[in-house]
């Protein structure tokens, strides 16, 4: 994620602004220009950029409760941006509980789409697409007669996401780590890894490349309800870092493809956010370590020019938690053939394959 600049008094302002602290004007990420702006009011709902005057724009409905900061063209008959036309089912904003956990996973939600719009990916609505197009469902957990709380399941299905809304509380979530033995477990994480399988739907599936994915991935005609039951009574295979990013992208070639989307993701963004503030690694007497982003990750060459810099670059934030007393942030081995299938991954995005 880059920094942006407030266009009316340049201080530096972020992805999730929504007024400038230097000089009180109203910000929005305005999307067909993939960049935060400073607006003015022209009232009747209609905004203008102060960089771009000619250019008028809506905000989000989900602005209300400080939900979403993004807007949809005035002209436009739109109520809702880009990334939230995409929402079914969301949290009651009427409670508190609610308007909490939806301002948690709709800030999820627009970091996700920032990459998609970055790379055009696919993001077909359901009135565009009724059979397969994006659709999420945030979910809260079913409280029986008894007090019994059954958790809301997470999970991907013909282009329908249902991510469990309780997970937006750090505290349910770090319970659910825990008990799972995951090494990361985030919103975010969550939004990028099922989104996989939608990617999978329309990158793989959808445009014939089966074949380059099944050298990579191996055979997703595998059964999976029989993958996970041998995962989960089994655990993992002897030595699966070699091969896996994960011990869950070791359970089946479909969830090895979305973990490796999601780690895609994870480094690209994070490497623009380095880059955008001017981030090196230089340690003294050790330049195997040295590493400075000097492309633009969005635009990298290959997958191997991402993992290059991302390596050094992890290694340091990991010492720098570790400095801290708290879990590495990125506690992943990118093998030879991990790599390879973020290369995969690189092409599909690209549109290489």
């Amino acid at each position: 994620m880059r920094l942006f600049e407030c266009d009316h008094c340049g201080q530096s302002i972020h992805f999730d602004n929504r007024v400038c602290v230097n000089c009180g004007h109203r910000l929005a990420f305005v999307p067909e220009r993939m960049a935060m702006h400073a607006l003015e009011d022209e009232g009747d709902g209609v905004w203008r950029l102060i960089a771009r005057p000619d250019h008028k724009v809506r905000l989000c409905t989900n602005e209300v409760n400080d939900i979403c900061n993004w807007t949809m063209p005035a002209e436009g008959s739109e109520t809702f941006c880009v990334a939230c036309r995409h929402n079914r089912l969301v949290p009651d904003a009427s409670t508190e509980e609610g308007l909490r956990q939806w301002r948690t996973i709709s800030q999820a939600q627009r970091h996700l789409f920032y990459s998609m719009l970055k790379w055009d990916l696919p993001r077909t609505t359901r009135e565009e697409d009724p059979e397969g197009g994006l659709v999420f469902d945030f979910l809260v957990d079913e409280v029986q007669p008894d007090g019994t709380v059954v958790p809301a399941m997470t999970g991907h299905e013909d282009g329908l996401i249902a991510i469990r809304a309780a997970e937006a509380d750090d505290a349910t979530r770090e319970q659910v780590r825990v008990s799972m033995n995951e090494p990361y477990r985030t919103m975010l994480g969550h939004f990028r890894h099922e989104t996989g399988h939608y990617m999978w739907d329309k990158l793989v599936r959808d445009r014939d490349r089966l074949g380059p994915f099944r050298l990579a991935f191996g055979d997703e005609t595998e059964d999976y309800s029989e993958a996970l039951r041998r995962n989960y009574e089994q655990g993992p295979p002897p030595n699966w870092q070699e091969s896996f990013i994960s011990t869950y992208a070791s359970t089946h070639p479909w969830e090895d493809f979305a973990e490796s989307f999601a780690h895609y993701l994870h480094i690209v963004d994070t490497l623009e956010t380095a880059r955008s503030f001017g981030i090196a690694i230089e340690p003294r007497g050790h330049e195997d370590l040295a590493s400075e982003v000097a492309f633009n990750p969005y635009k990298a060459r290959d997958a191997a020019q991402l993992v290059d810099v991302w390596i050094p670059f992890s290694v340091a934030l990991n010492s720098i938690h570790r400095s801290m007393g708290v879990p590495d942030l990125y506690p992943f081995i990118l093998t030879p053939t991990v790599v390879a299938k973020l290369e995969f991954i690189h092409g599909l995005v690209h549109g290489k394959h």
